[in-house]
């Protein structure tokens, strides 16, 4: 009976995809195919996100059923079917096919086949099976180097080393036993599965700013069947090696990009022992020129004598860390440095007249040095009331504040007697901020996952410093500081949990003021999706209705989802609210090949991975056929049983039976019919029938009666003397007498009542056959004792009759009135029990 081996998806795993992943589960021992009687452990394993919590419960399903719930994760199996676990907190796994055969020859092979894996493909027999030797099949050919001679044994290895592409196909294997009798076991078809995909390496930005900070990370997907296996990552410019080598890690962070490390970048991802070894794409990275943007303010911008004077030097552009130096020019083009520090504020407490001039600022780092244009500073001093007072020794002045009377002021008084200055007092007019804006800006016209989002909150009025808060869902993100009032900014790497409203707040001292709400949707680009093949049964049977059901586990809806049929596409589908989508088809013959399927959702497209179907069409009712060496068939002739059916995915199981007795099982594996030959006894006469299987339900043939003509003795030597000549005589007068009987009328010209056109001896010598087909038609001769007197002698009555159908072999009166030659000839005395007339129809009822 065929078995056909699922081989598992893929789920992600080693940290690169936060995907919920599956269930899996473990055979011990790893054979999907045992004998009937043997049992097999299932162990269920859970790769949770966060293991802390102790699993409680683990459920086991058969066909789709729930069969048991279990505290511990092993559960021990004796039926034939698909099974599958589920851990708590944890999807179901995917399907895993176990095969308990009644088979006296079985091949062995384990669940999943893994690349540059050594495999091992067990043929055993059952205990009382001896077998000669073995051999091992691929695709229906003999593979040479693996034909194994034994004496005796129970059961073979054959390796595979280092599995890869070329080794996927259908396998089995035949032995031949101690008699020279040819068995066969099951097929089992191998898939050779990528350990982990091709690497893919992503950049956190491809054109970063001189400067700046990027995350390369390389991302692959590795089998949980394989949960030892450990992943080395190493990434490449053009041939040079980044970093110290291979490592564990598959990020790694270029803290400072420079215009010089723009190239070609790629990445590597091994197996921790190497036998497994992928190389990414290259991918481009252009880092673009800085573009420096220095300036310098004063504040106040009108400068009193006796104010402070602030020199802001603005830097933009240029990547950090930076020092900042203070220049002073001078009428005979001569320049003074007057401060260098971190810092990008420079303080004069008092300006004098003497502080009038040119000023500039310098921003250098590590690299290179970039310098502002100047500022011109004017000192200057402003009158603002004169009052001449004769009766008060007191005077007020009164102004309505605006930001330019922040400054020093002072009075002075004269008399005429000499000036006299009081002391400066400081006044600074301090403005609230109003209302913020928010602005969120992105590289494209969408934000998508991946993406730099820059958040910039600004205040048009407010005197600094000011402070701003920017806010995602009222949480506070980021504050940030801005000592000049051009406000501030804050950066986001996108993700899907940023979707949301933001605002931004600024104050001063003087109360806070809130910006409006903005709000943010990050587009997520589908993740590749998976294809599943769902039917009614554990193997597609043509007539079912199958559902081929695509899903991306991450990406924004709406996802437009393709169905593709030998790269044909067959259907599509929409998926408004994000998940997957379905395709039904009901299955024929034409739908065995190769499906995929295709997710987009405007922001590139991926495609899965591709799934093989196989429509397997259930065997048709037999037809056995009997054929022996004359028309009647006597004891020590061999007779060959043909069994046959005209529709059937191979390979087919066919049996033979006797009386509802089992003769004989046989594979085929081609799809044509077997045979069995029989050397007959006088104990094979009776009903034959045969079975076909393919593993879909058995088909049994109509039928077929074989009666044996066994040989018979004499008395007596004397007696058997004198019949044996008496015999020859009387054959000897009837041959010349039939001789003349035909031949006179001849002579007289017209037709002889003995036609030899249709004696089947005229003609080529067709071997006789029995055949349960109603159409079949042959030439047959019929059988029967005469002895109208019942005298001492027995003749007996030979018919060539050519039978056009059921009715015409079984009429008597029809068959007097066909044209037929009877011959007569003397057999035995009437004393020996004459046998009843026997009459071989074409087609026997079912027994």
């Amino acid at each position: 009976m065929l078995l056909w081996v699922s081989l598992l998806v893929l789920a992600p795993v080693s940290g690169q995809f936060a995907t919920e992943p599956k269930s899996v589960i473990f055979l011990h021992s790893p054979w999907t195919t045992v004998f009937q009687g043997e049992n097999v452990t299932l162990t269920c394993k859970a790769f949770h996100l966060d293991a802390s919590e102790k699993i409680k419960w683990y459920r086991w399903y058969l066909l789709e059923k729930t069969q048991s719930e279990t505290s511990g994760n092993t559960h021990e199996v004796h039926e034939s079917g698909d099974y599958r676990c589920q851990a708590q907190d944890s999807p179901l796994s995917n399907r895993v096919g176990l095969f308990f055969s009644p088979a006296n020859l079985i091949l062995q092979a384990p669940l999943d086949v893994f690349e540059k894996e050594s495999v091992i493909l067990r043929c055993r027999a059952k205990a009382n099976t001896g077998l000669k030797t073995i051999k091992l099949y691929k695709n229906g050919k003999v593979l040479e180097d693996h034909t194994v001679e034994i004496s005796v044994g129970m059961l073979t290895d054959f390796h595979i080393h280092q599995a890869s592409l070329k080794d996927n196909g259908k396998y089995h294997c035949t032995g031949v036993k101690e008699d020279d009798q040819l068995v066969s076991s099951n097929s089992v078809k191998i898939e050779v599965q990528e350990l982990f995909p091709r690497p893919v390496l992503r950049a956190s930005s491809t054109q970063p700013t001189e400067g700046g900070a990027v995350t390369l990370t390389c991302e692959t997907q590795l089998s949980p069947q394989r949960p030892d296996v450990q992943l080395q990552f190493h990434f490449f410019r053009d041939r040079r090696s980044l970093g110290s080598g291979w490592g564990s890690s598959p990020e790694f962070w270029i803290h400072t990009i420079w215009r010089e490390n723009s190239g070609s970048y790629w990445c590597q991802a091994q197996s921790m022992n190497s036998s497994v070894q992928k190389q990414s794409q290259r991918l481009q990275i252009q880092v673009k020129k800085v573009v420096p943007d220095i300036r310098i303010y004063s504040r106040p911008k009108l400068v009193f004598e006796g104010q402070e004077l602030v020199l802001i030097c603005s830097v933009n552009g240029v990547p950090g860390p930076i020092t900042v130096s203070w220049y002073r020019k001078f009428k005979l083009r001569t320049e003074r440095k007057l401060h260098t520090s971190s810092e990008t504020e420079f303080k004069i407490p008092v300006v004098q007249n003497s502080h009038d001039g040119e000023y500039y600022c310098v921003a250098s780092n590590s690299r290179s040095s970039f310098r502002s244009d100047p500022v011109t500073i004017n000192v200057k001093g402003v009158l603002l009331m004169k009052i001449e007072a004769t009766l008060w020794r007191t005077m007020s002045y009164r102004f309505s504040l605006t930001e330019e009377h922040s400054g020093n002021y002072y009075c002075t008084a004269d008399n005429g007697l000499g000036l006299q200055s009081s002391e400066t007092l400081r006044l600074s007019v301090t403005i609230p901020v109003s209302h913020p804006v928010l602005t969120l800006r992105a590289p494209g016209a969408q934000a998508v996952v991946g993406d730099m989002m820059e958040l910039h909150c600004e205040a048009q009025r407010g005197s600094p410093p000011i402070w701003y808060h920017f806010y995602h869902e009222d949480v506070s993100l980021e504050s940030s500081s801005s000592s000049f009032g051009r406000g501030a900014s804050f950066n986001l790497l996108l993700t899907a949990e940023h979707s949301g409203n933001y605002f931004c707040e600024a104050n001063n001292g003087q109360g806070f003021q809130r910006s409006n709400t903005v709000s943010l949707t990050v587009r997520v680009p589908v993740s590749q999706p998976v294809l599943t093949l769902r039917a009614s049964r554990a193997q597609a049977v043509v007539g079912d209705m199958l559902e081929l059901h695509c899903e991306a586990q991450r990406g924004s809806p709406p996802i437009l989802y393709q169905f593709y049929h030998k790269d044909v596409a067959v259907g599509n589908s929409s998926a408004t609210l994000g998940g997957g989508a379905s395709f039904n088809l009901s299955l024929t013959t034409k739908h065995s090949g190769n499906y995929s399927c295709k997710a987009g959702n405007g922001l590139g497209v991926q495609q899965s991975e591709v799934m093989l179907l196989s429509v397997i069409v259930p065997v048709s009712r037999p037809i056995l056929t009997l054929r022996a060496p004359r028309a009647q068939a006597v004891v020590g002739d061999v007779v060959e049983l043909h069994c046959e059916a005209q529709r059937g995915s191979p390979p087919i199981l066919y049996q033979f039976y006797h009386k509802n007795v089992t003769l004989e099982s046989s594979m085929s594996h081609s799809g044509q019919g077997v045979s069995l030959n029989l050397s007959l006894t006088a104990n094979h006469s009776g009903t034959y029938s045969c079975e076909a299987d393919n593993g879909l339900g058995p088909q049994c043939s109509e039928a077929v009666t074989l009666s044996i003509t066994g040989l018979t003795g004499s008395r007596s030597g004397p007696v058997a003397t004198s019949v044996t000549g008496g015999l020859l005589s009387m054959m000897g007068l009837a041959a010349v007498a039939l001789l003349l009987y035909c031949w006179l009328p001849r002579k007289a010209g017209r037709k002889p009542t003995f036609d030899f056109s249709r004696n089947p001896s005229a003609s080529d010598p067709q071997e006789p056959t029995y055949h349960n087909v109603p159409s079949w038609i042959e030439l047959q001769p019929v059988y029967s004792n005469v002895n109208p007197n019942r005298g001492d002698v027995v003749y007996s009555e030979v018919w060539t009759v050519k039978v056009e159908n059921k009715q015409a072999a079984s009429d008597p009166e029809l068959l007097k009135n066909m044209d037929s030659c009877v011959i007569y000839s003397q057999v035995k005395g009437a004393y020996t029990a004459a046998p009843k007339p026997q009459l071989l129809a074409a087609s026997t009822p079912h027994r």
